[in-house]
């Protein structure tokens, strides 16, 4: 059973990171503005933030942010034009594998996808 979960989160971790890489090659067309790549493998731990300058306005945050936790991916941010949920299901990750934590708790039972990981 645990060689099972080791291999699931091998694979998931692999999953992430191609996301993220595809992600990190779309630069911002506004301002001066970096893409950072940050993978935690030891903590599960996945996160492509954006920082820089927009004009006159400072730009730092998280566009994608996603950690593995008892087995499940859980999505704590997603801010792509795109639902990074659902192309993890187009992927093979079943529904029950995927946290929505940008969703309140309350009605994540109504998304169909996992309530917690």
């Amino acid at each position: 059973m645990e060689e099972a979960l080791a291999k699931q989160t091998a694979h998931y971790r692999e999953l992430i990171k191609e996301i993220i890489q595809f992600y990190a090659q779309r630069k911002p067309s506004v301002g001066d503005i970096e893409t950072e790549v940050i993978f935690d493998e030891s903590n599960d731990h996945y996160e492509l933030i954006h920082s820089g300058w927009s004009h006159i306005y400072r730009v730092h945050g998280a566009v994608i942010h996603i950690d593995i936790r008892n087995g499940k991916i859980v999505i704590q941010h997603d801010g792509t034009p795109d639902a990074i949920a659902e192309i993890l299901v187009e992927r093979g990750v079943p529904h029950h594998d995927i946290v929505l934590a940008f969703k309140p708790p309350e009605i994540r039972p109504d998304t169909g996808f996992a309530v917690k990981a």
